[in-house]
């Protein structure tokens, strides 16, 4: 059965991030892409606020970037996806769906989070061409267009009322006839002179041409009527879903699945297991910050293994 003294689970900014810092420790990293190599951004166009790169980059460009350094410092990157854990003894140990057995004495867990998708086969073939589960990341592609956000809770409310600071116009659409956010969310969507909600409606097709989004089918609800919104963007926004099924009940998981770490830390509920990236960031969910986690992640897991050494 094959040792190894960091095992990292994931390919995003996290994992690649700790992958990098890993390496450069004399840690010999080993790093499972899992099912989607490169994570959410492989399917972003372009991404323009990641530091270092002032013209923008396309994202599947980025992780490769980001994947050929960790390369540089001799990470062991393996195409394959872990399919159990055993964490309830130190090392761990780990099977991929090569069959491959591990013993880890340390494992960075970088899986990520999946953004909820409405199902629509036209949203898929959009996707990256005016559908977007991130208007943090998309919204600027935007600027004084018309666009839409889809959803109820607090995350739509916010995305809409972000992106309605660029934007000319912005609808928000939710099927039922009033919101799920906190109060203090629902004030600011109906303070925002730009800002309409489609109550009562559901997205049924996305429209669009050789160029992109261009427009939106609704339905009441109520009534089967349908109308069209014209619009650019189509934003959806109902909730992230943490990659985290290997790891219920052998890690501490909030109430919606994220792994739960310690305050200015990454460290998890196991020692010498560590996560990063937006596995447990529910909250900015970026590129940069999952970099960050990750770095740090690398940090911790180079100290713990220092502290059993020393």
């Amino acid at each position: 059965m094959e040792k190894v003294r960091c095992l990292i689970i994931g390919s995003g900014p996290a994992g690649y991030t700790a992958a990098i810092y890993a390496a450069r420790a004399d840690m010999s990293p080993v790093l499972y892409t899992g099912i989607q190599p490169g994570g959410q951004l492989t399917t972003t166009n372009e991404v323009d606020n990641f530091p270092g790169y002032p013209a923008g980059i396309p994202g599947p460009q980025l992780m490769e970037d980001l994947q050929q350094q960790a390369s540089r410092f001799n990470t062991d990157i393996r195409m394959g996806i872990v399919t159990r854990v055993d964490l309830s003894d130190r090392p761990f140990h780990v099977v991929a769906d090569d069959g491959a057995e591990i013993l880890a004495e340390t494992l960075i867990v970088a899986t990520g989070a999946t953004a909820r998708y409405l199902g629509l086969p036209s949203e898929h073939h959009y996707k990256g061409r005016g559908v977007s589960a991130c208007a943090t990341c998309d919204g600027f592609f935007y600027r004084g267009q018309d666009v839409a956000v889809v959803g109820g809770g607090d995350t739509a409310a916010e995305e809409a009322t972000y992106l309605a600071r660029m934007c000319r116009r912005v609808f928000l659409i939710h099927r039922r006839n009033e919101l799920r956010a906190s109060k203090a969310m629902q004030h600011r969507v109906m303070n925002t002179p730009n800002l309409e909600v489609i109550w009562d409606h559901v997205p049924v097709e996305v429209l669009g041409d050789t160029r992109g989004v261009n427009g939106v089918m609704v339905e009441n609800v109520r009534t089967g009527m349908r109308k069209k919104l014209d619009i650019q963007g189509f934003f959806v926004a109902i909730g992230h879903v943490p990659n985290t099924d290997l790891f219920k009940d052998q890690l501490t998981l909030d109430q919606n699945g994220y792994v739960i770490t310690a305050p200015d830390s990454t460290r998890t509920s196991v020692e010498g297991v560590f996560a990063c990236g937006d596995v447990q960031d529910h909250v900015f969910r970026q590129a940069v910050t999952a970099a960050g986690t990750g770095c740090m992640a690398a940090l911790e897991a180079e100290r713990f293994l220092a502290s059993l050494e020393s």
